[in-house]
């Protein structure tokens, strides 16, 4: 029977294991009520998981990415990123659809949200909400989320970094050498065909494109531009004084940093399948540990064939949204040496676990691809703990340096000598410092504030009859 006497006298027993003053043997002596209490101490008490619900979505957004926080009626939250560059009403919409529901029944949620998702930004509102969920699970459970995708394979995950483009290779190199010098062990240079605009005789077929609107940007929202034609119907080509300049920029850097460090190379440009095989077969001396994105991830066959022309290993899928439809017939086709899903679009942690263990089951390892805020690159951190033939985790913002100060609760800095230590704390292991969030933070869509527009659900979702 619990009483006053009973409370006060447990509450001293804790106190004096709390102070050293009873063995472990002592407490197997002690009454069986006072086993439990010590044992359960560090339960949360505030959470019941079986009658969690979720109550609420919010959304802030800072380093060009939306964070939402899902609330629940036992003051947990959780939180996860739409992906970089994404729109923050692709998390929104699914607001109205798990309102009510238990978070930390993620797989459940997940089959009712994924038909929203799409490949590129578009699963980044999928992804965010899973995010979200394992977190809040992993809290309400007082376990690491790694922990419910099936425990861990290593206790750090290693970092590669990407490293800004510069025009002059001399530059270009020390700049590599000082993420070496920063402790990293694996390495990105983007490199690509917008290296030789200037240089003459370099390109074939540009003068049509720098006539457009947007020219050869690579980067913007106009439609026939350049940036926004697939790969293979531009048909820019590169000569072979296009090649041997580009050649340049790799022969600098391996001969600064060397051999040893993995260097894998982005931003190639747009141009078909020829022209990749032209430009994988001259990076064949340089021994690069990947060429990414070459072409488009939707032409398959294409990537094989670029794959099988050269030894230099190929990369792709960081827009890819899901197992199913998206990294199956990469990987079925061989048609790539690595797979690269970014966890913040292609549906969340455990679906890129699975996208991993599929992969791993056809001999193909796997990269991740991230460029959003400390809170999914977290969350990365602990599927890549969970997937067996994981290699790197891409850092991408090495520059940025409030990017740490952005969370809480984990150890700084958070990449140590080229790796990130897993974390141990419940669900993803962090908190959002929010002083330094709203003092960078997008101040037009403000803190995380109430979304009632997004409550009513306003659609007949079945995909069947």
């Amino acid at each position: 029977m619990e009483n006053k006497t009973g409370k006060n006298s447990r509450r001293n027993f804790l106190k004096k294991v709390g102070l050293g003053g009873l063995s472990m043997a002592g407490l197997t002596l002690a009454p069986i009520e006072d086993q439990v209490a010590y044992a359960s101490q560090h339960v949360n008490r505030n959470s019941n998981p079986s009658e969690l619900e979720i109550t609420d979505m919010r959304v802030t957004r800072v380093l060009r990415t939306p964070i939402i926080r899902i609330y629940t009626n036992q003051g947990i939250v959780g939180h996860g990123d739409v992906r970089d560059i994404g729109d923050y009403r692709y998390a929104l919409m699914l607001k109205s659809r798990i309102l009510g529901l238990n978070p930390c029944n993620v797989e459940k949620i997940f089959k009712i949200i994924k038909q929203f998702g799409h490949h590129g930004r578009q699963g980044g509102g999928v992804s965010g909400v899973e995010t979200a969920l394992w977190d809040l699970a992993g809290k309400a459970y007082g376990v690491p989320v790694y922990q419910m995708l099936g425990g861990k394979y290593r206790d750090k995950v290693r970092i590669y970094c990407d490293t800004t483009m510069s025009s002059d290779p001399q530059e270009y190199a020390m700049r590599m050498q000082e993420r070496v010098d920063r402790g990293y062990t694996a390495l990105k240079m983007d490199i690509g065909i917008s290296l030789l605009e200037d240089v003459e005789g370099a390109l074939v077929n540009t003068e049509h494109w720098e006539n457009k609107p947007g020219g050869l940007s690579g980067w913007n929202s106009i439609p026939g531009s350049y940036a926004n034609t697939e790969h293979p119907f531009t048909r820019v080509q590169v000569t072979e004084k296009g090649i041997d300049r580009l050649m340049e920029y790799l022969d600098v850097m391996r001969s600064q940093i060397g051999y040893e460090i993995p260097m894998g190379t982005d931003h190639w440009g747009h141009f078909g399948v020829n022209e990749a095989i032209k430009l994988a077969r001259a990076a064949e001396p340089y021994n690069l540990a990947y060429m990414e994105d070459l072409i488009p991830w939707q032409y398959t066959d294409q990537w094989r064939e670029i794959t099988e022309a050269s030894t230099t290993p190929t990369l792709t899928g960081e827009d890819i949204y899901m197992l199913e439809g998206g990294f199956k017939e990469l990987i079925d086709k061989q048609a790539v040496n690595i797979v690269h899903p970014d966890p913040v679009g292609a549906g969340g942690l455990l679906e890129t676990k699975k996208i991993g263990d599929y992969a791993q089951q056809k001999g193909i390892p796997m990269q991740m691809h991230h460029a959003s805020s400390p809170v999914s690159f977290l969350g990365c951190v602990h599927a890549a703990a969970a997937t067996e033939n994981f290699l790197w985790l891409e850092h991408h913002f090495v520059d940025t340096p409030w990017y740490d100060d952005l969370v809480t609760g984990i150890e700084k800095p958070i990449v140590q000598n080229g790796y990130v230590k897993v974390p141990e704390k419940p669900g993803l292991g962090v908190e959002l410092n929010e002083e330094v969030i709203k003092e960078h933070m997008d101040q037009e869509l403000g803190f995380f504030e109430p979304t009632p527009e997004w409550d009513e659900q306003r659609s007949w979702d079945r995909l069947w009859s």
